[in-house]
């Protein structure tokens, strides 16, 4: 039975070469994203318009290494408020093509601007009165010149040191269609809870969505401000939290005990059996609203390196509280 051998540990000289490598690709596709930002121009803006003005879905299309990259804007374009789908070029010309309407936006990705697929719907979505939107490397290309609208994305090299593989070429027009994604999502106002609305399932949806009443805890322990220590850290100790809030004869709160202050207290004083917990207890303890997001509480605990936080509603009456742990299990850290 043949055994696989390892792979051997490549020579210093083989690291240094590809780390190089690495960098130059880095810097090769970094400088033609900061070319695509300085030639940006008006055309960007009449594109972001025609956009905006259309009643129809933005439908984004290409061949090859383009169709990826078109596949992605789609997805972008459509989470972040401008609906949109993507098309293969190939896939259209044998029924897909249906599915485009005269009200409709075709944004065509080539690099040569000659893809032969996509030169052929182009006619067809033009005639049914679709708008397009060319993202080319070539300005004089057949596809820029039919364009309704051309995207200039060329790029002097590619990162590929053969120059042929779409390397720098395919990070300018994903760089492209992402400034225009982003661009559209500013124009109509789009939101946070927007954005949420479009990702309620993953981890940016936890975060946008979920509230501090979402996830709090409203069996609060709580103690009068009289009451000794021992009998504190017993409440507090039943009620799990590691927490339990202090409150007057007229039910306002004014302090919270914690195991820090309790062993605060030990440390200072030594013998705490007749010592009421306000004189050990935080006083104007932190909290926060129920409507807030749990992000934000995550945020105000970490800032104030804290591990509880009480929930209040505006007449700062007690309504429950938070533990890191709860944040945790919400999966909003």
């Amino acid at each position: 039975m043949n055994q696989a051998i390892p792979p051997t540990a490549g020579t210093r000289s083989d690291v240094d070469r590809a780390v190089a490598m690495g960098r130059q690709v880095l810097e090769i596709e970094a400088a033609a994203v900061a070319v695509l930002a300085r030639r940006l121009g008006p055309e960007f803006g009449a594109a972001v318009r025609l956009i905006l003005d259309s009643r129809g879905r933005v439908v984004v299309s290409g061949i090859g290494k383009s169709g990826h990259i078109a596949r992605k804007l789609a997805a972008t374009f459509a989470s972040t408020g401008t609906p949109a789908y993507f098309v293969h070029a190939a896939e259209a010309v044998h029924g897909d093509l249906g599915m485009i309407t005269r009200e409709d936006v075709l944004i065509a990705i080539s690099n040569s601007g000659e893809n032969d697929e996509l030169l052929t719907i182009v006619p067809l979505v033009k005639r049914l009165g679709g708008k397009l939107i060319a993202i080319t490397g070539n300005e004089s290309s057949s596809l820029a010149q039919e364009a309704d609208i051309h995207l200039d994305a060329r790029v002097d090299q590619e990162a590929c040191p053969l120059n042929l593989a779409p390397t720098a070429s395919t990070t300018a027009a994903l760089a492209l269609g992402d400034a225009l994604a982003v661009a559209l999502l500013d124009a109509r106002g789009f939101g946070a809870d927007d954005f949420a609305r479009s990702h309620p399932g993953g981890a940016l949806g936890r975060k946008l969505l979920t509230h501090v009443g979402d996830v709090m805890q409203t069996a609060v322990p709580t103690l009068a401000e009289e009451i000794p220590v021992p009998a504190a850290l017993a409440a507090m100790t039943q009620g799990g939290m590691g927490m339990a809030v202090v409150l007057d004869a007229t039910m306002k709160i004014t302090g919270i005990f914690t195991d820090g202050d309790l062993r605060r207290a030990l440390e200072r004083l030594g013998d705490l059996r007749a010592t009421p917990v306000s004189a050990v207890m935080t006083r104007h303890p932190r909290s926060i609203g129920p409507r807030r997001l749990a992000v934000e509480a995550v945020e105000m605990m970490e800032a104030n390196k804290i591990n509880q936080l009480l929930v209040t509603d505006e007449a700062g009456a007690l309504l429950g509280a938070l533990n890191m742990h709860d944040l945790f299990r919400a999966k909003v850290v």
